[in-house]
């Protein structure tokens, strides 16, 4: 189960196995600020509050736009972060920088 947080709303959904959090976001309908899918725009940085293990690694396209900091604290880009196989539980808030 995947929890997406967005500033208006809290949604459950299911997890899909190499879905992104921001393709289950579009998908079920979640208000999650984006300008792109790409990772380019960073609006759709989250807050990985729960189940960070069960996300494929820090892609390239993160790594250019975040700093190391921000993933220590444990943020992703909502279009880079995807779902592994067997995820249980995921927790993400929508926190972009504006």
């Amino acid at each position: 189960m995947i929890e997406l947080v967005s500033r208006t709303k809290t949604v459950q959904v299911e997890a899909i196995e190499g879905q992104s959090l921001l393709d289950l976001a579009i998908k079920n309908k979640v208000d999650w600020l984006f300008s792109c899918t790409r990772g380019t725009c960073a609006r759709c940085r989250c807050l990985v509050e729960e189940g960070a293990e069960y996300l494929e690694e820090v892609t390239d396209e993160e790594w250019d736009r975040m700093e190391p900091e921000e993933f220590d604290q444990g943020y992703r880009l909502a279009c880079q972060a995807i779902v592994k196989p067997g995820a249980v539980r995921i927790k993400a808030i929508n926190k972009p920088y504006f």
